[in-house]
């Protein structure tokens, strides 16, 4: 065991001993010692509850023979954070939650991990340490928040930044934006549509780094309890086994990800995040390799923000289960990838059935031909840039018009709030990339402001920064080179 090098010899007899101050006893010390990687905080709604978990986590752990060691890691709220400073700070937190892990699981020589997360750069950042650590790891999500409602209609956080955009135009008043404010987040749980929390949290299922269902248990539900003491479990049967996340992570296993991302239309974020836990996995793939996995995948699921459905009917109409399944039919992913269940992929979704064929398409009758995301060339992006072509009106699909040229967020918001902005007009906010922001900053608020206005079928927006997952409308972002490093733009 790994947890030997603090545990084993006479010379480890310091280390026992710090142990034993942690209560720990001789029998516990002799099994694996698991730690159990918690981002709980009071901040984001998404983590409120994962104590929960971790208690699930850890009574799985027990009842598996193993002793479970909780530790911290940090999460930034995105939402929170959007439209301010604050987004400067979120995708870098990325890699310092990742190097946190790394830490503490090398310092205190863990047999194993379960890491329960949420949330956009966390759920990211925790894979990216499973396959650095290269030690047996398992991923537990805390689940998505449930649908508000208003007016009899589900709602939820990117109604209320397109309602920001109808109260600037006097579509709606103050005090119903206030009403839509208090409904759209109910309580505990990642963010209801598919934005980049929900997004990640059900490619770890198609990475093969969690248990199915994973993705789109909702926060509150008994279920995900369940899953969690079953993940307790799973990761003691990974450390007797030594099947890690680089032995699951493989380039098939990315090409899944990826042919899972485009059916159901994921975030633009994740073009930023696969390729990045495939470089540190050793696998090479660029933003080109995106583009043919996106051209022979269909979109499949209509989710918000591309679509009238929320992650708790995808969960009702049977899941990513379900969906690959579906895929796997058609060929369009790899089903002898290893999973943490110790079963292929083909394994997992043998039976797997649709439930809703309106939630969940069939190949054979997509939303759209061709995948969620498409990756994009030209004068202005000579390296590239990324579009979420399931959001986007096909009336905009080929569009012209004068730019509007601005040299940050803050800039572009003031002119589209004060009604500088006409319809076929193209916003062009320039200088957010990773240097120019620097950080990458979403553009959240101005493409919310668009559509809560009504010009989403009429005003184009292009950056070199990136957008949230909850953004919808004619959104290019992601343009390389930035326009910091002497890009086009």
């Amino acid at each position: 065991m790994i947890s030997d090098r603090v545990k084993k010899g006479i010379e480890k007899a310091p280390h026992r001993s710090l142990f034993k101050a942690l209560g720990l006893n001789d029998d516990e010390l002799a099994k694996s010692l698991i730690g159990v990687v918690n981002s709980f905080n009071e901040i984001i709604p998404g983590h409120i509850h994962l104590r929960n978990i971790v208690d699930a986590v850890k009574k799985g752990v027990i009842a598996a023979g193993g002793t479970p060691i909780e530790f911290p890691t940090i999460g930034v709220c995105d939402g929170i954070a959007m439209n301010h400073i604050g987004m400067k700070y979120s995708l870098g937190s990325r890699e310092l939650i990742a190097d946190s892990i790394e830490i503490m699981a090398k310092g205190h020589a863990f047999d194993g991990l379960v890491m329960v997360t949420n949330c956009d750069k966390i759920v990211p950042g925790m894979i990216i340490a499973a396959v650095k650590l290269d030690i047996p790891a398992i991923i537990v999500s805390g689940g998505q928040m449930l649908p508000g409602m208003y007016k009899g209609k589900p709602i939820a956080v990117d109604n209320v930044f397109e309602a920001v955009g109808k109260a600037a135009k006097g579509t709606i008043s103050k005090e119903e934006l206030y009403e839509i404010e208090c409904a759209a987040c109910p309580g505990a749980g990642s963010c209801a549509g598919l934005f980049t929390a929900n997004s990640m949290n059900c490619l770890t299922e198609a990475l093969g780094l969690a248990l199915p269902y994973n993705g789109t248990i909702p926060a509150v539900f008994a279920e995900r309890i369940r899953l969690a003491k079953e993940s307790g479990k799973k990761i003691i049967e990974l450390v007797k086994k030594q099947i890690t996340p680089r032995k699951i992570v493989t380039k098939k296993a990315i090409e899944n990800a990826l042919a899972v991302d485009m059916a159901i239309g994921g975030s633009s974020n994740t073009a930023l995040h696969i390729p990045a836990i495939a470089h540190y996995a050793g696998i090479p793939i660029r933003l080109k390799d995106i583009q043919p996995i996106s051209e022979r995948t269909p979109h499949l699921c209509s989710i918000a923000p591309s679509g009238p459905h929320h992650m708790i009917d995808l969960h009702y109409a049977g899941g990513i289960p379900a969906l690959m399944n579906e895929l796997l039919k058609h060929g369009l992913i790899h089903g002898t990838c290893m999973t943490v269940t110790g079963k292929s992929i083909a394994q997992n979704v043998k039976d797997k059935s649709i439930l809703d064929t309106s939630v969940i398409r069939l190949v054979t009758k997509p939303v759209h031909k061709d995948g969620g995301l498409a990756v994009l060339t030209g004068n202005l992006a000579p390296d590239g840039c990324i579009v979420k072509q399931a959001a986007v009106d096909p009336s905009m699909l080929k569009h012209s018009g004068p730019a509007k040229v601005f040299d940050s967020e803050e800039e572009a918001v003031k002119a589209i709030m004060g009604n500088q902005i006409q319809k076929g007009d193209v916003i062009v906010i320039r200088y957010e990339g990773p240097r120019g922001g620097p950080g990458m900053r979403e553009m959240l608020t101005p493409t919310s402001v668009i559509a809560g206005m009504g010009m989403d079928k009429e005003v184009a927006l292009i950056t070199d920064g990136r957008f949230s997952g909850a953004t919808r409308g004619s959104s290019i972002g992601h343009i390389s080179p930035e326009a910091a490093a002497g890009g086009p733009l």
